[in-house]
C-alpha cells in the first residue's frame, strides 16, 4: 500500500497551479514544512518570506487578493491562529479570496507536543463566515481539493499533516473529489462512520474488522467540513441509524460537531464521536499518542458498537 503525507500534496498542487499568474504563495518560516518551498525553488519571484510573523503574513495576503493575486498562505496549523484576528476582520469579513494552510495539525504530529499540536483548528475556523474549512486525507486528495480552490469565491483554510498515512484514493478517483461534497469510500447498511484526515484510514481498516464480525460498516471521507454536506449525511443517516465521527482534533466544534449540529436539525440519529476529549496533548511518538487519546481502530469498533446499541428498532 503506497503512503505518502497530505502536505506533500499541497506543494504539489502549488507547483501544478503554477500556470495561472494570479498565483502567488507566502509563507512565515516554515515552507520546507508545508511544502510550499517546491514553489518558491521553482517561482522565487512568486514566493514571499515573511519570517516568523503570521500576523504580517494573513494581511499581506488580503491585500495581494485585494488586487486580483490569488495568495496561498501556510505555516503550522497552531500558528495560524496567531493570525485568527487578522483573517477574521482582514480575510473572512470582507470576503477576500485568500487560502490558508495549516500543516502538521492534530495529535498525530507526536514529538513536537502539546504547544505545537493544534486540536482546535477545524473548530476555530468554522465559526467563520465565508470560510471553507477542509482536511484531506491523503496526499492525492489534497493535491486535487487544492487546485480545485483555483477559482473557489472565498476563502479557505486547510489542515495537513505531517505523517505518512496509506493512500486512500487513486489520481482519476481524487480528481472527482468536489468542495463540500461528501465522498462514500465504503458503503454498508449497519453504522456510517464518517472521518477526516488521518482518521479516514483508521475508519477503513476498523469498517473491515467489523464485517468480519456480520457489521456493515459505510465509511465516508468528510474532507470539507464547511460547507457541510446536510443532504448526504442526512441520506445517510437514515440508511444506517448509527453514525460515529472519527477525527484528530477535539471532539468539541470540529467534525463531531459538525456532524451533531446537522444531524439535530435534520434527522436526529445515535451519534459517538472519537476524538481528542476536551485536554491537551503531550509529547510522543504518533501510534502511542494516537492509543492515549483514543484514536485507534480499536476506539472507532467499539464507538460503533455503541451507535448500533443505541438504534432504535
Amino acid at each position: 500500500m503506497t503512503s505518502a503525507a497530505s502536505r506533500d500534496g499541497y506543494g504539489s498542487a502549488l507547483l501544478e497551479m503554477a500556470d495561472d499568474e494570479r498565483v502567488v504563495v507566502l509563507e512565515a518560516d516554515l515552507g520546507k514544512s508545508t511544502k510550499s518551498c517546491l514553489f518558491r525553488a521553482e517561482y522565487p519571484e512568486r514566493s514571499f518570506s515573511m519570517g516568523i510573523a503570521e500576523q504580517n503574513m494573513m494581511l499581506v495576503a488580503a491585500g495581494m487578493a485585494s488586487t486580483g493575486k490569488i495568495p496561498f498562505a501556510s505555516t503550522f496549523a497552531i500558528f495560524t491562529e496567531r493570525g485568527f484576528e487578522q483573517v477574521r476582520n482582514g480575510i473572512a469579513r470582507p470576503n477576500l479570496v485568500v487560502h490558508l494552510c495549516g500543516s502538521h495539525g492534530g495529535i498525530h504530529t507526536g514529538t513536537d507536543g502539546s504547544s505545537a499540536q493544534s486540536i482546535e483548528d477545524l473548530a476555530i475556523y468554522r465559526t467563520l463566515p465565508n470560510m471553507t474549512v477542509m482536511h484531506p486525507c491523503d496526499d492525492l486528495s489534497t493535491k486535487s481539493l487544492t487546485k480545485s480552490l483555483l477559482n473557489h469565491q472565498r476563502p479557505s483554510y486547510t489542515r495537513t499533516a505531517r505523517n505518512k498515512t496509506k493512500r486512500i484514493y487513486t489520481e482519476e478517483q481524487a480528481a472527482s473529489l468536489e468542495i463540500g461534497k461528501f465522498s462514500i469510500v465504503r458503503e454498508g447498511s449497519d453504522v456510517a462512520i464518517l472521518a477526516c484526515g488521518v482518521m479516514v484510514a483508521e475508519a477503513i481498516d476498523a469498517a473491515e474488522f467489523l464485517a468480519n464480525q456480520g457489521v456493515d460498516a459505510t465509511v465516508v471521507d468528510v474532507h470539507t467540513l464547511k460547507p457541510f454536506d446536510h443532504g448526504c449525511l442526512k441520506s445517510i443517516a437514515e440508511k444506517c441509524g448509527a453514525i460515529v465521527t472519527a477525527e484528530d482534533h477535539s471532539i468539541i466544534g470540529g467534525l463531531g460537531g459538525a456532524v451533531s449540529e446537522s444531524l439535530a436539525s435534520n434527522h436526529p440519529t445515535p451519534l459517538e464521536r472519537v476524538g481528542v476529549k476536551d485536554e491537551f496533548g503531550m509529547s510522543g511518538q504518533p501510534a502511542e499518542l494516537m492509543k492515549h487519546y483514543g484514536l485507534t481502530v480499536s476506539d472507532i469498533v467499539d464507538a460503533a458498537k455503541r451507535a448500533i446499541s443505541r438504534r432504535t428498532a
